[in-house]
This record gives structure tokens, sequence and C-alpha cells, in this order.
């Protein structure tokens, strides 16, 4: 709710927050349900598929520099690195200097995975963007950069 004598400008960036507030998640939470359900195999807790991503993205990350990144404690990152491992989709190599720390990897069934759970989430969004009008296409478009600065702002450790 806008304070008296707010600008017009707060104004417009407190709806902007507030509705990015309930329609981003409300967008992840759409393409999750239907990646569930067209997936053959069961899909991942969100917290073992966050992590699978960051170690995708940075392959021979340590299990603290992935709590850091996650904002989670690192016997939670231990527990959810021993259950993807279990299941095949991590491997662990020991640093040749120091023994303690192990390094991260997704396994090919991983990468695989998340390949295919990228191409239908991209294939959602790409069918849902094809019944927008131009318009709205350009302004989404348009939006990606600043969305993508947004994320780094809010959660800089992933990034």
């Amino acid at each position: 709710m806008p304070t008296p004598g707010a600008s017009p400008q707060d104004t417009d960036t407190d709806r902007t927050a507030a509705v990015l507030a309930v329609c981003l998640p409300a967008l992840s939470r759409a393409l999750d349900r239907r990646v569930a359900r067209d997936l053959p195999y069961p899909r991942l807790p969100e917290a073992q598929l966050a992590l699978l991503r960051l170690v995708a993205d940075r392959e021979g990350v340590t299990v603290r520099e992935c709590a850091d990144a996650l904002w989670m404690k690192p016997n939670n990152v231990s527990a959810l690195v021993s259950a993807l491992t279990e299941q095949g989709l991590l491997e662990r190599r020991q640093d040749a200097r120091d023994k303690r720390v192990a390094h991260l990897y997704p396994t090919d069934t991983a990468r695989s995975r998340l390949a295919e759970v990228g191409d239908l989430k991209a294939g959602y969004v790409g069918e849902a963007l094809e019944s927008l009008t131009d318009g709205e296409r350009d302004a989404l478009g348009s939006a990606l950069g600043a969305l993508q600065s947004l994320t780094r702002r809010l959660h800089p450790a992933t990034h």
C-alpha cells in the first residue's frame, strides 16, 4: 500500500514488486506441475533439484560452496549430496590436496534429466508465448535482462 505523499514512481515500484512477488512463484509452480505430470520418472524434491542445477552450472563446487550459494546448512547439503549420489545423479571426487574436501559433479544421467526438464519447461513457455500478442511477447523479451538482474540482486551468491 503506498504511503501518503509517495511519488507516482514509488507507487509504480510498489505495484511492480507486489505483482512480481505473486506472479513469478505462480509461474514456477505451474511449470513444476506440468513437468511432474509429463516426466516418465518421479520429480526430485526442489532442494535436490536446486543442488543439481547448481552443481551442473558450477562443476567441481564443494559442499560448503553449495551451502553458501543455496543459503543452507552444510550438513543439510551433505544429506542432499548423499541422496543424489545414491540415486546415481551426483559424483563426489576427493580434493587432491585436502582429502576432507569433496568436489561435486553431475552424472550423465543428471545432465540428461536436467536437460529434459529444461526442454519441457521451455516448450511449455513457448506454447504460452505463442498465445500472447506481439506486444506482450516484445514486452517480456525486453524485461528479460531486468529480471535476470533482479534475480542476481535478490540472491547474489548463486550467480
